[in-house]
């Protein structure tokens, strides 16, 4: 069955009549795709930068450290601000502002004089520019996908992966011919692609369901009861409201005080037609934070904040540690690389298994948390190149299957679903700045005080198991907060059945029925 769209010049919306699960949403993620290589997969890639910056500017770990923390704090804190922009400019102009301000603050980083300089250069402008070019570009890939969601967004996620996997030898072999500065420079007009990427980010709009929430469930009932009202009343100028107050509308329980008011203006020659017409749309809110109010989300978000201390470090310090292990730059760079790939093979590898129905995904995601803790904890153990190799393939893999799904996975009805995804993704990406402010420079100073790099594995890895136990609190919240739903709506109905007598009537009303009963009473009487 093909799903027909509205042909529309491309500065302008994709019209469909269902969600299309393709058509202009393969474009969109391929310019996913992109952003992702260009974003997440720069900073991860940033690790081959740290022995420079630590020898140029002579500042410790930990200092360095927090180029990268600032850069995902604020990345992840405005991520309301760019749910806002977005719904407010639309995704497309969000983006390619985003990548605008990535590509200044990289190419102005390469000119800096100090630490200092990088932590607003990279930390502040292109952590800015990373939010508004990620954030909008998975939430309008999700809108176009609907059975295959999963594995697109898995797939298309792949791109950071790949970029790893080609970054990190080519930065380390352009150092050495035309130095770090340079290099960074190159980096940061590279950046520039984003903003392409954002002009192909086309709304989607789906007609179908607008006009099925457009139709006037009134129209049906009126008719109804006039239907009702012509079988019953004896003539149009019957006087016996005894049969008005059994079928009229504006007697249904509820009502009866409040529509009569509004029924005058039809008896004056209000125009049918405009009853008939279309509601105005309700406005969309820009930022919705009833999501907090869902003790599933809130878990959820727990789980994201734990976890994200987990998903940066590795990348950062995996360079350091074959290097302290005797490893020379060109093998480290080899690992990171392994661990690249491996990744791209773990995003694919979820993507085709919660593909699957049916299938629970909340709990697919908790297996692959704990495996990734346990890949974490294996790196202290490791030695030599080969038994780095294997711990970056196994960590590469099992990420993989988190990194690319924990955001999609808002879109499932376990935590908030697609109706709200836009907003519960801008508060989850922000609760998750905390994690990704205190992450690195907490695995930096470990390292600084125990002088090994072990320290920082075992931090990310209790991040780790803290986020695997909110995350299996996910469902049980979900499960018992829509069976306590449930029970205040059978407790309602209940209460509604029990309920006292019948809403009063106005007096004049009953005493002019008591009236006409009597009167035909006595009318009979003189007859016989």
């Amino acid at each position: 069955m093909t799903v027909k769209a509205v042909k529309m010049p491309c500065t302008s919306a994709n019209v469909y009549t269902k969600v299309p699960d393709g058509g202009w949403g393969w474009t969109v993620a391929f310019a996913f795709f992109v952003v992702e290589a260009l974003t997440y997969g720069i900073i991860k890639s940033f690790g081959v930068f740290f022995n420079d910056l630590m020898e140029s500017f002579d500042e410790t770990n930990s200092r360095i450290s927090w180029i990268i923390s600032i850069c995902v704090f604020v990345q992840t804190f405005t991520a309301p601000l760019s749910t806002v922009l977005s719904n407010r400019f639309g995704h497309r102009l969000v983006v390619m502002a985003g990548g605008l301000l990535v590509s200044a603050g990289m190419v102005t980083a390469s000119f800096a004089r100090s630490v200092g300089d990088m932590y607003v250069t990279i930390g502040v402008v292109s952590g800015l520019g990373y939010c508004l070019s990620f954030l909008p570009t998975v939430t309008i890939l999700s809108q176009y996908f609907d059975k295959r969601r999963s594995l697109v967004t898995a797939v298309a996620s792949t791109g950071e992966c790949f970029a790893v996997f080609s970054f990190a030898p080519a930065i380390t072999a352009l150092k050495e011919q035309i130095g770090w500065r340079y290099s960074m420079l190159s980096v940061g007009v590279l950046q520039l692609g984003i903003t392409a990427c954002g002009s192909l980010l086309r709304p989607i709009v789906i007609r179908e369901q607008q006009e099925a929430k457009a139709q006037p469930p009134e129209e049906s009932t009126e008719t109804k009861y006039m239907l009702e009202n012509e079988q019953t009343c004896t003539s149009i100028e019957s006087i016996d409201s005894g049969v008005d107050i059994t079928t009229s509308p504006s007697n249904v329980p509820g009502k009866t005080k409040a529509e009569p008011k509004s029924e005058e203006p039809k008896q004056h020659g209000q125009n049918p037609a405009e009853n008939n017409s279309t509601p105005p749309e309700p406005k969309t809110k820009l930022l919705d934070f009833s999501v907090m109010r869902d003790y599933s989300f809130i878990c959820y978000a727990f789980f994201g904040l734990f976890a994200t201390l987990g998903f940066f470090a590795p990348s950062l310090y995996i360079i350091p540690l074959s290097r302290s292990l005797g490893i020379s730059k060109d093998h480290s760079a080899y690992i990171l690389s392994a661990m690249a790939i491996a990744e791209v093979f773990g995003r694919i590898f979820a993507g085709w298994v919660l593909n699957k129905k049916p299938i629970r995904k909340i709990y697919i995601e908790l297996i692959c948390v704990v495996l990734l803790a346990v890949a974490l904890v294996a790196f202290p153990f490791a030695s030599g190149f080969w038994g780095l190799m294997i711990c970056s393939v196994y960590f590469g893999f099992m990420l993989g299957t988190v990194a690319g799904t924990h955001i999609p996975l808002l879109a499932e009805d376990d935590v908030v679903g697609i109706e709200r995804m836009s907003s519960a993704a801008g508060v989850y990406v922000f609760i998750q700045s905390l994690a990704g402010l205190a992450g690195p420079p907490l695995a930096g100073v470990l390292v600084d005080t125990t002088k090994n790099y072990s320290s920082a594995f075992y931090s990310c890895a209790a991040g780790m198991v803290l986020g695997a136990v909110f995350l299996a609190l996910v469902r049980p919240c979900k499960t018992g907060l829509c069976h306590q739903q449930q029970q205040q709506q059978q407790q309602q109905q209940v209460e509604e059945s029990t309920a006292g007598p019948p809403p009063e009537l106005p007096e004049d009303f009953i005493d002019m029925d008591i009236g006409k009963a009597e009167n035909s009473g006595k009318g009979s009487d003189s007859v016989v």
